[in-house]
């Protein structure tokens, strides 16, 4: 009768370091799960605070360059796809866009040396600079928790939790545009 209440008490205990090791791996599960949400949410916030800077440059640089319309047009239909954008993935074919439209409009801006002068156009061209770093930085976060939560996903014995719970490996990293390893030209 002893040996009996030894074997279920083991038993019990082994349960019980089963089911807690299950919880502690669930509750990372959902920890990154959110740090990824907390992440992309950064992401957005610096998009938007570029989205809201674009109009002043595009009006600043419409003053000197009334002709390049087709530019501003480019740069106004990436700007509201951005905008329109429901899913990330959407979004970050949307941010590839933008970023591509604003680098043909920074192109023009090289043709027109006054326009280099301004100092309106100087302190947009500088808050623009200083967005792109913190979209780099807040991307890199990003793409730091989602391999944080893709490498956990796919450990043992956590990926079991995540079978049974519906946790999945995620696809949603930001990744280099076509063409960015290229060096680009610099003239003077």
């Amino acid at each position: 009768m002893k040996k009996v209440w030894i074997i279920l008490a083991i038993v019990a205990l082994a349960l019980l370091i089963f089911g807690s090791s299950c919880v502690s791996k669930y509750n990372q599960l959902v920890t990154l799960n959110e740090g990824i949400a907390g992440a992309w949410s950064q992401v957005e916030n610096v998009l938007q605070r570029r989205n809201d800077l674009i109009p002043n440059l595009v009006n600043t640089v419409k003053g000197y360059a009334a002709h390049e319309q087709e530019i501003f047009e480019n740069v106004a239909q990436a700007r509201s796809q951005w905008a329109s954008a429901k899913t990330i993935n959407e979004k970050v074919r949307a941010n590839a866009a933008l970023e591509s439209a604003l680098g043909r409009l920074l192109a023009v801006v090289e043709r027109y040396p006054d326009l280099k002068a301004s100092q309106n156009f100087l302190a947009l061209q500088d808050e623009l600079a200083g967005t792109e770093n913190r979209i780099a930085t807040e991307r890199r976060r990003y793409n730091e928790v989602v391999r944080q939560y893709n490498t956990l996903v796919r450990r043992f014995p956590t990926n079991l939790v995540a079978k049974v719970t519906g946790f999945e490996y995620k696809q949603v990293y930001f990744e280099a545009q076509e063409g960015a390893q290229e060096v680009p030209p610099v003239s003077f």
